[in-house]
């Protein structure tokens, strides 16, 4: 199984140098037609998407996530950071781990 990047431009390019192929959108309709290309590809086991272009089609991502038994789908914040009110990878990492990492970042 193998990863698959559907982001804007900055974020595909960054992980096609780390061996991660995929396909930069711009709009929801781009979007949608990549993530039915990636869920008809058998050899794709987990999606990434930024989570703007996850939110432009949360309702075919939630339904692909109750459905179907993959890809599983990761949202992560975009190179413009996580949207209004989300945590950030920070956050996360803090939460899983316990401990504090890093310097806070004020808001």
């Amino acid at each position: 199984m193998t990863f698959y990047c559907i982001a804007d431009e900055e974020t595909v390019r960054g992980f096609r140098l780390a061996g991660v192929d995929g396909q930069a959108v711009g709009s929801p309709r781009e979007a949608a037609a990549a993530l039915d290309g990636a869920v008809a590809a058998p050899e794709i086991g987990i999606l990434i998407l930024t989570d703007v272009v996850a939110e432009g089609i949360r309702d075919r991502i939630e339904t692909l996530r109750l459905t179907e038994p993959r890809p599983l789908v990761v949202e992560i914040p975009g190179p413009e950071g996580p949207m209004q009110g989300r945590k950030g990878l920070r956050q996360f990492v803090q939460e899983a781990v316990g401990i504090r990492v890093g310097r806070e970042e004020a808001d």
